[in-house]
C-alpha cells in the first residue's frame, strides 16, 4: 500500500494507512453496502509530502510549544502551517499516481471528467474512543485533476485547524503521531440526503433516528439546515415519530460551475415531507444491516440519487451513556424557548448571544452559549459553556454531537433562540425535554445532582480493578467520574511540559521549591479526586526531543532516536537532583497524609537500577514504607529479569504496552516503513506479560497494564486470565473494560464450574 490504493482493497484493519474514514468505507465495501466508488491517498503518502519538503520539523517545532488555550496564538500558529502546506510543492511522483487514479475512476464512470468528493480521513478520526466530529474538511463536486489536486492540499492542511489541534491536545493525541489520507469518491448529486444514528445516540435504546433535507447532505450535516427528524422503532419497523421542519435552505452542484452552492428551497418543498414512508423504511433496514456488521451502534450519512440509497460515510457512536436514569426530570417553570434536546442533563447560567466568530470570548466559564448554529472553531468555547442552545439543526448536528461528547446538555433547532434570548439573562436549559425555562430551577438541579450520584455507582464490581490512566491534573475530574478503582498512570512529564520550562530552568534560577510546589499541587489535585483509591505517579519520562523545546533545555543532547536515548530512569539516575525535585513532591504529599501515592520508575531494564534509585530516594528522607513502590515493565530485558527485580523490594509492577512492543518486536512505531510490523497482541509480547504476571502472583507483587492495549478488549480478556491484578486504561475506554472484566471473570468462573 503505496501512494494510492482503492477503496476495495481496504478495510477497519488498515486505519494507520489509510485513516478511520476510509477504513469504514472499505470495510462497507467488502459487506456489500451501498457505498460508492473511490481511491484513496494514502497517510503514507502525507508523511512523505511533509519529510520530503522539510515540513515537518518546522509544523512539529511549532505544535511543540504551543499554548492552545490562548486562542490568538492558536489561530497564528494554525494558520502558519496550513499555509506552509499550500504553499509547498507537491512531488511529481504523488501527482502522477492521483492522475493515474482519477483517470481510471472518471472511465468506471463513463465520463471523461468525474465529479467527485474529495474528503480527508485521519488516522486517529472517527475511531470507538473518540469521535472528531468537523475536525477535517470535505470539498464536494471537485472536478478535473488540478482542481482535485488542490483539494488533496487543502484536505492535508486541514489536519492543522485551530479546532484540529485544539481537539488532539485535549483528547491527548499526539500531533506528530496522526497522519492523513484522502478520499476521492465519485460524487453522488443527491436528491435528498442526511444522517441517521442505528442506535439512540444518548440512550442506547434500538430506535433508529433519521434526519433528511432537500439536495446535497452538507446542510444537515453542517446544522446549517434544520432537518426532517424521524424515529422508527428497530424491533417491529415502526415509524414511532415524524416532525416535519421547514427547510429555507438547501446545497445543490451548480449546473454551470459544477460548484457546490447553497440555494433558498422552492416554495412548494419548504413544509413538504422529505422522505416517503418506503425510503423511511429502507433507511432503518439499511440501519440494521450497518450495526449487526459492526456490532456496534453507527453514525451514518447517506445520500437517495434517483431513488438509489447511497453510504457515504460510518463511524461509530461515542456518546452512548452507560448508565440509567433513576427518574425522569419534571423542569417546572415558565418555558421561553423550546427546541430538539441534543444532549441530556440541567444546566443554568448567563445567557451569552454568539452570531460570529469575533464574539467567542463573551463565553467565560459557566455561560449558556446561544447561537444560530456552532462550528468546529467555537470547541474551545463550547468546553466552557455549561449548556448550548442553537437556532438550526438536529440530532446530528456539530452542536449534538460536539456537546454529547463534552458531557454538556444542549437543545439544538429552536429557530429563534438567538433573538428571544438576550445577553445576560439567567436560565436554565433542560437537555433531555428541550426546554429552556426562565430561571434558576434549584429543585431540579438538586434531582440533578441525585441523578448524577447514581451515574456514578451504576458500574459493575470486578475482581479485577479496572484503573483510569491521567494525562494531566485537568483531566482528574472527568477521569474520577468513570468510578474507576484508582489512577493506574499519572505522568509527572506532563505537568512538567505544560510549564514549558524545563527541570534545569528551576534548578539554575534557584527556583527548586517552585517545582516542587508545582508538582505537589498537580498530583496532590488528582490525590484528593480519588482518595482513598490509589494513584500511581510515574517520574519523569520525556525524550530529549520533548525536553529540548522547554525554557532552559537547551543542553539536551540531540538524538537520532530518542525513543532509545536519554528518557526514564537513564535521566533520573544520571541527573539524581532532578530527580530528588520529584521525590521532595511525593514526601509533601505524604507528610499531608496522603497515603494512596503510588511511586513508579519508568523504561527499567535492571534490578541494579532500581537499587541505585531506592539509595536517592533513602537520601530525601521519604518514608518508603508509607507510599507503594513499583516500575514500569517495558523492555524485555526487566521482564526477563522480573525475579531479580522483585528482590529490590517492589510492591507493584505495571506493564508500559507501547514501548514493551517496539522494543520486543524491534519496530518504531513511528517510522511509516515497519510500523505495520507493530503489534501490541504478537505472541511474544503476550508471553511476556504472561511470565511476568506468573511471577509476580507468585511473590505477591501486585500486576498492571497502563499502556493503549490496556484500553483493548480483547487483549484484556487474555490479561484476566493470565491473573492480572488490575487494569489502567484511558478515559473513554473505562466503562468499556468494566463490562469486558466482569463479563471475562463470570466465564472463568461458570468454566470452573463445569470443569468440577
Amino acid at each position: 500500500m503505496d501512494i494510492v490504493t482503492w477503496i476495495d482493497e481496504v478495510d477497519n484493519s488498515d486505519v494507520d494507512y489509510v485513516g478511520g474514514k476510509a477504513a469504514s468505507l472499505g470495510e462497507m465495501r467488502k459487506a456489500n453496502l451501498p457505498v460508492p466508488e473511490a481511491f484513496v491517498v494514502t497517510a503514507k503518502t502525507f508523511r512523505k509530502f511533509i519529510n520530503e519538503t522539510g515540513l515537518d520539523e518546522k509544523v512539529f517545532g511549532e505544535l511543540d510549544k504551543i499554548d492552545v488555550d490562548d486562542s490568538n496564538e492558536l489561530k497564528e500558529v494554525s494558520g502558519k502551517i496550513r499555509q506552509w502546506i499550500k504553499e509547498t510543492e507537491t512531488p511529481e511522483y504523488i501527482k502522477k499516481e492521483i492522475r493515474k487514479a482519477y483517470k481510471e475512476i472518471s472511465k468506471r464512470g463513463n465520463r471523461e471528467n468525474e465529479f467527485v468528493a474529495v474528503r480527508s480521513s485521519a488516522t486517529a478520526e472517527d475511531l470507538p474512543d473518540a469521535s472528531f466530529a468537523g475536525q477535517q474538511e470535505t470539498f464536494l463536486n471537485k472536478r478535473g485533476i488540478d482542481s482535485i489536486l488542490d483539494a488533496i492540499k487543502d484536505c492535508w492542511a486541514s489536519l492543522y485547524t485551530g479546532r484540529a489541534i485544539f481537539y488532539r491536545e485535549n483528547k491527548d493525541f499526539e500531533h506528530s503521531k496522526v497522519d492523513i489520507a484522502v478520499i476521492v469518491q465519485k460524487m453522488i448529486d443527491s436528491d435528498k440526503a442526511g444522517v441517521l444514528f442505528t442506535s439512540h445516540p444518548t440512550t442506547g435504546e434500538k430506535e433508529v433516528i433519521i434526519e433528511a433535507g432537500w439536495g446535497l447532505g452538507e446542510g444537515v450535516v453542517s446544522g446549517s439546515v434544520s432537518p426532517d427528524h424521524y424515529i422508527v422503532d428497530r424491533e417491529n419497523m415502526e415509524i414511532t415519530k415524524e416532525d416535519i421542519s421547514t427547510k429555507q435552505t438547501m446545497f445543490v452542484k451548480d449546473e454551470e460551475t459544477g460548484e457546490t452552492v447553497e440555494k433558498e428551497v422552492q416554495e412548494d418543498k419548504k413544509d413538504k415531507k422529505v422522505l416517503s414512508h418506503e425510503e423511511i423504511i429502507d433507511l432503518a433496514e439499511l440501519a440494521n444491516r450497518v450495526e449487526d456488521h459492526y456490532r456496534s451502534p453507527q453514525d451514518v450519512e447517506w445520500a437517495i440519487e434517483e431513488g438509489k440509497i447511497h453510504m457515504l460515510q460510518s463511524r461509530p457512536i461515542t456518546t452512548i451513556s452507560e448508565e440509567k436514569e433513576n427518574k425522569e426530570t419534571e423542569t417546572t417553570g415558565e418555558v421561553i424557548v423550546s427546541g430538539l434536546g441534543a444532549s441530556p442533563g440541567l444546566a443554568t447560567g448567563k445567557v451569552k448571544v454568539v452570531r460570529n466568530l469575533d464574539e467567542l470570548d463573551k463565553i467565560k466559564k459557566g455561560d449558556i452559549l446561544v447561537t444560530p448554529m456552532t462550528t468546529p472553531d467555537m470547541v474551545p468555547s463550547m468546553k466552557k459553556a455549561s449548556g448550548i442552545i442553537t437556532d438550526e439543526g438536529g440530532m446530528t448536528c456539530h452542536a449534538a454531537i460536539v456537546a454529547r461528547e463534552l458531557g454538556t446538555p444542549a437543545i439544538v433547532g429552536t429557530k429563534d433562540g438567538t433573538k428571544i434570548l438576550e445577553d445576560g439573562i439567567e436560565v436554565t436549559l433542560d437537555g433531555e425535554k428541550g426546554k429552556v425555562i426562565k430561571g434558576e430551577v434549584q429543585e431540579q438541579k438538586k434531582e440533578q445532582e441525585k441523578k448524577e450520584i447514581v451515574r456514578t455507582t451504576s458500574d459493575e464490581v470486578t475482581a479485577t480493578d479496572v484503573k483510569v490512566n491521567v494525562s494531566i491534573p485537568e483531566a482528574a475530574e472527568r477521569a474520577a467520574k468513570t468510578n474507576a478503582d484508582g489512577v493506574g498512570l499519572l505522568r509527572i512529564e506532563h505537568m512538567v511540559l505544560n510549564l514549558n520550562k524545563h527541570p534545569q530552568f528551576y534548578i539554575r534560577n534557584n527556583k527548586e521549591e517552585e517545582l516542587i510546589n508545582e508538582l505537589f499541587e498537580g498530583v496532590r489535585k488528582v490525590a484528593d479526586e480519588f482518595y482513598p483509591k490509589p494513584v500511581w505517579v510515574r517520574t519523569l519520562d520525556a525524550p530529549t526531543d520533548e525536553f529540548r523545546s522547554l525554557e532552559g533545555g537547551d543542553h539536551e543532547p540531540h538524538e537520532n532516536n530518542p525513543m532509545l536515548g536519554f528518557r526514564g530512569i537513564r535521566r533520573s539516575l544520571s541527573n539524581s537532583r532532578t530527580f530528588k525535585l520529584q521525590i521532595r513532591a511525593i514526601e509533601k504529599l505524604s507528610e499531608k497524609g496522603y497515603d494512596n501515592i503510588g511511586l513508579m520508575l519508568p523504561l527499567i531494564q535492571d534490578p541494579n537500577e532500581v537499587r541505585k534509585a531506592r539509595e536517592i530516594i533513602d537520601e530525601t528522607g521519604l518514608d518508603m514504607k508509607e507510599i507503594d513502590f513499583g516500575v514500569m515493565i517495558e523492555t524485555p530485558a526487566a521482564a526477563i529479569l522480573i525475579d531479580k527485580i522483585i528482590d529490590e523490594g517492589i510492591d507493584f509492577v505495571s506493564f508500559g504496552t507501547n514501548d514493551l512492543t517496539q522494543y520486543t518486536l524491534a519496530v518504531d512505531r513511528n517510522n511509516e516503513n515497519v510500523s505495520s510490523l507493530y503489534q501490541e497482541k504478537h505472541p511474544a509480547v503476550l508471553e511476556l506479560m504472561e511470565n511476568v504476571i506468573k511471577k509476580c502472583n507468585e511473590r505477591g507483587v501486585e500486576t498492571s497494564i497502563c499502556g493503549q492495549a490496556g484500553s483493548y478488549p480483547d487483549v484484556v480478556e487474555k490479561l484476566i486470565k493470565y491473573g492480572i491484578s488490575s487494569i489502567s486504561s484511558n478515559i473513554d475506554a473505562v466503562h468499556e473494560i468494566k463490562k469486558t472484566v466482569a463479563k471475562t471473570e463470570k466465564r472463568i468462573i461458570l468454566e470452573s464450574v463445569r470443569q468440577k
